[in-house]
């Protein structure tokens, strides 16, 4: 029989598989693992950041076999639909298990961008082929037939892993109905049960830190929120903890913060100190002022910094050009804050290191009303200068 669908990607592989089911079930699984992987089989390098997750053979393999159901029902559906009844039913028992409805159903079973779909669809084609022609009546449900039994790719709901093993819990209800078993419905994943919020244990059978039981039964687990600090608690009460939260100390059944500073837990560094917060603590840097602190600002110094006087109970900047001289030719002392600096004197500039007087344009100092440069024409500039500002042209 020629070949029902063939992709873009395909169109020039001139590879027949042999006829019949098990053998074209061994060929279609060795050519599957023969060619170049798909992104879900092939080993990836470490990650630079974090990719996106790629879908599970077993969850395309799902997806092509609900877009080919949905394909059943549009032929249908788009071919018959009124008029004689009769001649429908004729038509339709013809048609219904036709060559011409597989073309039509799998030429729209994968997107065009659905790469893994048309890769799995390649590679299943002879048996989906066989199914629609010889497997219908015994093996009515497409997706097990193909997708568990054939292809081995997915378990049945509530188990996980190569040997389709039960989730913890049971596969009836997986993760006591309070969690998510990774993996489940396919050959892959750990079996480990993500338990929701307030739910713990190995399968989620338990309430989690933080939480109590509100309401147990056989089949029913409710769990509700301790009060705030309490890790383990009887009831909802702020006196009904058990065990307190890191940070909090039970006393009398109830959970009292500990107050960090106060004892030797906090390590804060020598320029810091400690503020205590609700079951844990912080570390702030103390003032430029200090070296070493008890607190914030500069009246809680254990000592001063160098530039820094006591004055009273604070440490105050001192004022290092009262005493200072600046050993340059045109420079004068600048205070900072706990320190000093020598720049150049107003009227000059620092050149390569020396501060030398500033070269002012015979515009600017007319403008200042400062002498006029020496030379023959240093007079007529500046009676030209009078006249401008005579005239309002300088400020």
């Amino acid at each position: 029989m020629p070949s029902i669908y063939r992709s873009p990607a395909w169109e020039k592989m001139a590879l027949r598989p042999p006829r019949g089911l098990v053998p074209g079930l061994f060929w279609g699984l060795s050519l599957f693992f023969s060619l170049p992987g798909p992104v879900w089989l092939q080993p990836s390098p470490a990650p630079q950041s974090s990719p996106p997750t790629e879908p599970h053979p077993c969850h395309t393999c799902r997806g092509l076999v609900d877009n080919f159901n949905k394909g059943l029902e549009r032929t249908i559906r788009d071919n018959f639909g009124g008029g004689n009844t009769a001649w429908e039913e004729e038509k339709l028992s013809k048609y219904k298990d036709s060559e011409t409805r597989l073309v039509e159903v799998l030429e729209n079973v994968c997107s065009k961008s659905d790469f893994e779909c048309h890769r799995l669809l390649e590679l299943s084609e002879e048996l989906v082929e066989s199914w629609w022609f010889h497997k219908q009546k015994e093996a009515p449900d497409l997706f097990q037939w193909l997708c568990s039994d054939s292809l081995k790719l997915c378990c049945p709901s509530g188990t996980f892993g190569p040997s389709c093993l039960p989730c913890p819990g049971g596969a009836e209800k997986p993760c006591g109905g309070y969690g998510h078993c990774e993996g489940e419905g396919t050959r892959g994943g750990s079996g480990h049960c993500d338990c929701q919020a307030g739910y713990g244990g190995e399968a989620c059978g338990q309430c989690g830190l933080g939480y109590f039981e509100a309401e147990r039964n056989t089949s029913h687990l409710v769990c509700s929120a301790c009060f705030g600090p309490c890790a383990r608690c009887s009831g909802p009460e702020e006196s009904n903890c058990l065990q307190c939260k890191k940070g909090w100390a039970l006393h009398h059944l109830k959970c009292i913060d500990i107050d960090e500073c106060g004892t030797e837990r906090a390590n804060c560094g020598a320029d810091q100190f400690c503020v205590n917060t609700e079951g844990s603590y912080e570390c702030r840097d103390c003032a430029k002022a200090c070296l070493g602190c008890m607190g914030a600002g500069p009246g809680r110094c254990k000592k001063c910094s160098p530039g820094y006087q006591q004055v009273g109970s604070k440490c105050l900047d001192v004022d290092e050009c009262e005493t200072e001289v600046c050993p340059g030719e045109n420079e004068r002392c600048e205070n900072t804050e706990g320190s000093y600096r020598c720049v150049c004197a107003e009227g000059y500039k620092q050149i390569e290191g020396i501060c030398v007087k500033e070269h002012i344009p015979v515009e600017t100092r007319m403008q200042r009303n400062e002498e006029p440069c020496p030379g023959p024409h240093g007079k007529q500039a500046a009676e030209l200068g009078a006249e401008f500002r005579q005239a309002g042209w300088y400020a």
